[in-house]
């Protein structure tokens, strides 16, 4: 390898007209054109003379990569390559230096020579390349000579590296019997070397182990199978070993293996087939309908539903006795009796039963049909059975009231058996608690134990059991209904109590009246009445009962000319007949009524006072007769009423009279402030009143003496009212007079005392009455009155004062 890279770099410098290579700034990547190379060159390099910057220099072969190889196993540092300028005249006045990825760590270079150097063992899978930086400086001033230079060293790959399979081992599957070339799967191998560089990872695979059932593409990895029929039946499981090698799958190339586990997916290639071709079962004939009576079994080499069996029995001498069904969980068939076994009428069965597979695959119909046939014998084994009755349930019928001991039916039971066991019969007394039946032991024979009651049970039910006289464990019950009839004990009558009326112009053969007749005896669905009129009625001149046949009858009229003053009523006796058994019978009486009507026969009245009106006066005229009379009543009333008002009202007309505001005051208006309704000054001032002033709305009939002074002291007052009040209670010629007595005095038990302007006169007149302010709103107008008085009185006693 080192002598490879010494013949490169000779090569390069032919190539580059033998120049040295010099420092210089990145250059382009390896390939680019030389036009490239030479416009790289355009920066100027150190100026001479002593002028600064850099001035143009000649450039040593153009090179911006080194190779080194990866793994290095020698004992020296790996020669990697050189550095020089032009500037370098070999008098070691340059320097060169290095910097980037790994300078000095993994790479050195001499300052003196240029040569770089590898420390240590490279791996190309952990880093491909480095980036580094040279560049050539004065080594006395440590000035830089040329500007930096890019380049890179390349770690270059050796087949280090197996190939690998990550996602291994594998799991695959094909269907059985498929053609040679079938699909299976497909297996990648991955190679950590390079692959633009050699055959190093370049993956070759190979099958192992696994033949010669599969192969496998050299180049893709796709496995597929290699022979044809290959039946789960016989193998189900493969196991194929994979290998990969690299370097083109030569000598010297590095290899890596893997596990493919292959497994034979099944189909339907094999139909069932019964262990045997006859199955011989046993069952009891007491066997119930509808339990399993056997099982047989057809197996099936497949699997999974392929392996699915279907039962049928093929129709012949046994099969409508049975039916059989598929067990999902072990594909058995299981027989199911359809039909009572009976092994007096029939002791063995034989049938033939059909195993076919449920899904089938065209593709081996070609092989024969997918199915197996078996016989299956049963014999019915003899069972000592309980007594059979030979019906299901018994009904009978029995009238209510029979006398006790009667029979009413029979139930019949009897032993099938070979052994024919007489049967006794005995009743559940559970189904009997009160007793009311007996049955006869021997012969079943059902008879009555009491009196039965249909309005009490209408219905019995009981429970007969037959017992096998050899074997008393062996019973059989069936049920007995027994129905009580009912016996015809309520006579009808007439549904409702009608009432009946025959106007007095009715006319011969007219039904004037329909009617029924009800029965308390059930039931009512089927019940049928007659109606016709008693023999000692037959000769009625006046009405007759027609029966219409439908459970109804009407009355017919036998004449005309009816009058309620001649006769109002009429009795008409019907005899009511059922067909009940026996049959009951009854006489009603139906009232007739005779009534006025109209022309066109409806009723005007029916009533006895009728006949003394006139004739031809109809019901709305007598209506209107009597409110007017209630209305001219009113009217006297209220007129007679508002007569006596007035009279009343004329003993207290005078307007002039002072009580007459306080009896008739009815305004609502400004109380004692309001002066036009009565003289205020009257109420206050008492000694104004005249004393010989008598009332003027009654006429005096006798002299009334002086009256006495009215004292200012508050008891002269009450006894002036006192004395007052009595001689008008005595005066039968005028109105109490206490209307007056209400303003003049209040009592001692008011809290303002009398607050009566007849009271204030004897109260002092320079008394403050400030204090009314004080009681509230309510008085208010009576505070206003006095305060005005006490200001009035002050003013005059000032003046007088004065004067």
């Amino acid at each position: 390898m080192l002598t490879r890279n010494c013949l490169l770099l000779f090569l390069w410098i032919l190539v580059d007209d033998g120049s040295v290579f010099s420092l210089r700034p990145p250059l382009p990547p390896l390939g680019r054109s030389r036009t490239g190379r030479e416009r790289a060159r355009s920066l100027v390099g150190p100026m001479r003379n002593g002028a600064a910057g850099f001035q143009r220099v000649k450039r040593g072969w153009v090179w911006n990569q080194f190779f080194v190889l990866e793994e290095y196993m020698g004992s020296d540092p790996q020669y990697v390559g050189k550095l020089h300028t032009d500037l370098d005249k070999g008098d070691s006045a340059v320097k060169y230096t290095l910097s980037g990825d790994g300078a000095g760590s993994i790479f050195t270079i001499d300052q003196t020579t240029g040569d770089i150097h590898a420390l240590r063992s490279l791996d190309r899978e952990e880093k491909p390349y480095y980036t580094l930086r040279a560049q050539a400086v004065d080594i006395d001033t440590n000035r830089p000579l040329e500007p930096e230079s890019e380049f890179v060293i390349k770690v270059q790959d050796i087949n280090d590296n197996e190939p690998k399979f990550l996602e291994g081992p594998y799991r695959a599957s094909v269907p059985e019997m498929s053609p040679v070339g079938t699909y299976v799967t497909q297996v990648t191998a991955t190679d950590a070397d390079d692959p633009t560089y050699g055959n190093s990872a370049r993956v070759v695979y190979s099958i192992l182990h696994g033949q010669p059932y599969f192969s496998v593409d050299p180049k893709t990895g796709v496995i597929k199978t290699a022979l044809p029929n290959m039946d789960r039946e016989v193998k189900e499981q493969y196991q194929v070993l994979i290998q990969a090698k690299d370097m083109g799958g030569q000598l010297g190339g590095l290899a890596g293996t893997t596990t493919v586990n292959i497994t034979l997916s099944d189909v339907n290639d094999n139909p069932p087939r019964f262990s045997k071709s006859f199955f011989h079962l046993r069952v009891p004939e007491s066997s119930a309908v509808g339990s399993a009576v056997g099982r047989i079994k057809a197996h099936d080499l497949d699997i999974g539903k392929n392996a699915e069996v279907e039962y049928t029995i093929v129709p012949g001498d046994g099969g409508a006795m049975f039916d059989i069904t598929t067990n999902e969980h072990n594909q058995e068939g299981i027989i199911i009796l359809k039909r009572p076994l009976d092994f007096e009428t029939k002791k063995a069965y034989t049938f033939k039963v059909d195993a076919s597979n449920a899904h089938l695959d065209p593709r081996f119909q070609s092989f024969g049909a997918f199915k197996d046939t078996a016989t299956v014998k049963i014999n019915v084994l003899d069972v000592d059975e309980p007594p059979v009755f030979n019906k299901p349930s018994y009904m009978m019928d029995v009238y209510e009231d029979t006398p006790a001991g009667t029979i009413i039916g029979a139930v019949t039971a009897q032993d099938l058996d070979a052994s024919s066991s007489p049967v006794r019969y005995s009743i559940d007394w559970k189904s009997d608690l009160d007793s009311y039946f007996d049955i006869d032991p021997v012969e079943g024979t059902i008879s009555t134990n009491e009196l039965l009651d249909r309005e009490s049970i209408a219905q019995h039910n009981i429970s007969i059991v037959a017992t096998k006289l050899n074997s008393p464990v062996l019973t059989s019950r069936v049920a007995v209904t027994v129905h009580v009839l009912d016996i015809n004990e309520f006579p009808p009558e007439l549904a409702s109590p009608y009432e009946t009326f025959v106007c007095e112009n009715a006319k011969v053969g007219q039904v004037i009246q329909t009617f029924s007749a009800k029965d308390q005896d059930l039931p009512t669905a089927g019940q049928q009445f007659s109606f016709k009129s008693p023999k000692e009625d037959m000769k009625n001149k006046n009405f007759t009962i027609r029966d219409f046949g439908n459970n109804t009858a009407g009355i017919v009229t036998k004449r005309s000319g009816f009058r309620r003053r001649l006769q109002e009523i009429y009795l008409l006796p019907v005899v009511i007949e059922d067909n009940g058994y026996p049959p009951k019978s009854s006489t009603g009486t139906l009232t007739i009524r005779v009534c006025g009507c109209e022309s066109d026969g409806s009723l005007l009245t029916c009533s006895a006072e009728a006949i003394f009106l006139p004739v031809g006066l109809s019901t709305g005229a007598l209506i209107a007769i009597l409110l007017c009379i209630i209305i001219l009543l009113v009217i006297v009333v209220l007129y007679v009423g508002l007569r006596r008002q007035k009279k009343k009202e004329t003993l207290m007309s005078s307007k002039e009279d002072i009580r007459d505001n306080v009896i008739h005051y009815d305004d609502e208006g400004g109380g004692e402030e309001d002066t036009h309704a009565f003289d205020m000054g009257t109420l206050r001032n008492p000694k104004v009143v005249k004393e010989n002033l008598y009332r003027r709305d009654v006429k005096p009939e006798m002299k009334r003496g002086p009256k006495p002074p009215v004292s200012q002291d508050s008891a002269d007052i009450r006894d002036f009212i006192n004395q007052r009040l009595k001689e008008h209670d005595m005066d039968n010629s005028a109105p109490p007079y206490d209307s007056l007595a209400t303003y003049a005095y209040e009592g001692n038990g008011s809290v303002a005392e009398s607050l009566s302007s007849i009271d204030s006169l004897a109260i002092d007149l320079e008394e403050d009455y400030d204090y009314l302010n004080d009681w509230g709103p309510r008085f208010k107008t009576l505070a206003g009155i006095f305060g005005e008085q006490s200001e009035t009185q002050s003013d005059s006693t000032t003046t007088e004062n004065t004067h």
